[in-house]
């Protein structure tokens, strides 16, 4: 079984976690909801709050993939997070896929040097943080070992590509036809 870590931080965006949580799970990834924060309720930026499944601390490193969702100020949170940044490092380098939607992209692999010569999108007016070679009139954007996406407003197209990223074309339409999809 696939295995995806999602990192939440204090003011992170719903949408942008939870659709992937969900939509992975119906496709059948093993998902794990990992807190930064040292404990593991976490609130989101609309003030959802969320029990994680563990903290950064006792995450394991067996992740497939991991997702980063934005939010404010939760991308910020996420930024400051060395821990997650080592992690980050050790999933490119193993050639593992890192996901990140809206304020991520930027402000977590951009800013620290993850896109470079790579494609990305991000939240609009972020762009000039991404530091990458292309920034593609798109709403998602795979390259290779890295998906990131625009904003809340395409956390199910997110959430299905990472399903066909990790788990196939017919993953992905089984949940897509499961939810009644039609983006």
């Amino acid at each position: 079984m696939k295995k995806v870590y999602i990192y939440l931080a204090e003011g992170f965006e719903e949408i942008e976690a939870l659709a992937p949580a969900d939509i992975l799970r119906r496709a059948g990834a093993q998902v794990t909801l990992v807190s930064v924060s040292g404990h593991t309720t976490v609130t989101g930026a609309r003030g959802v709050r969320v029990i994680a499944d563990c903290t950064i601390d006792s995450a394991g490193d067996d992740a497939d993939m991991i997702v980063l969702p934005g939010g404010y100020p939760g991308y910020e949170n996420l930024a400051k997070c060395k821990e997650l940044e080592q992690v980050i490092k050790n999933m490119l380098a193993d050639g593992k896929t890192v996901a990140a939607i809206c304020g991520a992209p930027a402000a977590v692999l951009g800013e620290k040097g993850f896109l470079k010569d790579r494609r990305a999108v991000c939240y609009p007016g972020m762009e000039n943080k991404l530091f990458c070679k292309e920034t593609p009139d798109s709403g998602v954007c795979v390259d290779k070992n890295i998906i990131t996406a625009k904003s809340a407003g395409f956390a199910v197209d997110f959430a299905l590509t990472l399903v066909e990223h990790l788990l196939g074309i017919e993953q992905k339409t089984e949940v897509s036809n499961g939810i009644v999809y039609h983006g």
